[in-house]
C-alpha cells in the first residue's frame, strides 16, 4: 500500500517530469536533462529547505544561552526541559521544524535517486508515462564525452569534491572549548571530521561503481545545497544588522 502511494504520488510524477525535460530540450543529452531536472526539483523544495537551514542557524546562534540553561539545571532534568522549551518559545524557535521539513523532502529525494539509479535509461518505461508526455530519443553520452550508463572516474571525483565542500559549508569545524572538553564535545568533533573527510571519500567510491546519471544528480544536489547555504547565511547576517 505504502509503496503504491509512493509510486503514484511521487515517483511517477517525477519520472514524467524528467522525461518531459528530455523532450522539451531535444538538443540536450540525458546528463544535461538530469542536471536541469534536479535543479528544478531542488528549486521547488527551496522554501522548505531554506526554513530548515534558518532554524539551524538560529539554534546555533543561541548555543551559549542553551549551555547556560543546561548548567543552571544540570541536577534537575525536568526543570531543564521546561526552561529550554520556554527559551525556544520566547525566541519563537520550533526545534522540530527542521526535522519535519526534512521528512517531507526525504520521499522526493529517494524518488529522484531511484529514477536515476533504477530508471532504466536509455530505455523509457512508456507504461509510466502520462498520455500527454512523449517518449523522446535518449542520448546517454554527457556532453558527447561521458557515457552515464556506467560509472565515471571524472564524475566520481567531482561527487567527492562537491560533497566535501557541501559538508564543509553545512558543518563548520567545531572549536575546542577554552575550559576543556567533555565526552560530548570530543564525539562531536570526531563526527565532524568523519563527515568532512570520510563521507566524501565514501560517496566518491560509491559514485564510481554506479551510473553516471546518479553521479550528476549527486553533484547537482551538492552544488545547490552549497549555494543555498551561502544564500541563507548571507540573508541571516543581514537580518541581524
Amino acid at each position: 500500500m505504502i509503496s503504491h502511494i509512493f509510486s503514484v504520488v511521487i515517483y511517477i510524477p517525477l519520472y514524467n517530469g524528467l522525461i518531459t525535460v528530455m523532450d522539451v530540450l531535444p538538443f540536450a543529452d540525458a546528463g544535461v536533462a538530469v542536471i536541469v531536472f534536479t535543479f528544478l526539483v531542488k528549486l521547488v523544495l527551496f522554501p522548505l529547505s531554506q526554513r530548515a537551514v534558518r532554524t539551524g542557524l538560529r539554534m546555533k546562534m543561541y548555543e551559549t544561552d542553551l549551555a547556560a540553561i543546561k548548567e543552571k539545571h544540570k541536577d534537575n532534568q525536568e526543570a531543564y526541559t521546561k526552561a529550554v522549551m520556554d527559551f525556544y518559545r520566547e525566541k519563537k524557535i520550533n526545534p522540530l521544524s527542521s526535522i519535519v521539513l526534512a521528512l517531507i523532502q526525504i520521499p522526493i529525494i529517494l524518488a529522484l535517486y531511484y529514477i536515476f539509479y533504477r530508471g532504466g535509461l536509455p530505455h523509457i518505461d512508456t507504461d509510466l508515462l502520462y498520455a500527454f508526455v512523449r517518449a523522446p530519443q535518449v542520448n546517454m553520452r554527457f556532453l558527447g564525452l561521458i557515457d552515464i550508463t556506467k560509472g565515471s572516474l571524472i564524475l566520481a571525483v567531482l561527487v567527492a569534491v562537491s560533497q566535501y565542500f557541501q559538508v564543509r559549508f553545512s558543518m563548520p569545524v567545531r572549536k575546542q572549548p577554552a575550559g576543556g572538553t567533555s565526552m560530548k564535545d570530543d564525539f562531536g568533533r570526531t563526527l565532524n571530521l568523519q563527515m568532512r573527510y570520510f563521507l566524501p571519500a565514501f560517496v566518491g567510491v560509491v559514485a564510481y561503481n554506479i551510473s553516471g546519471a546518479v553521479s550528476l544528480y549527486w553533484i547537482t544536489s551538492n552544488l545547490f545545497a552549497i549555494g543555498q547555504e551561502m544564500y541563507v547565511r548571507r540573508a541571516h547576517r543581514k537580518s541581524l544588522t
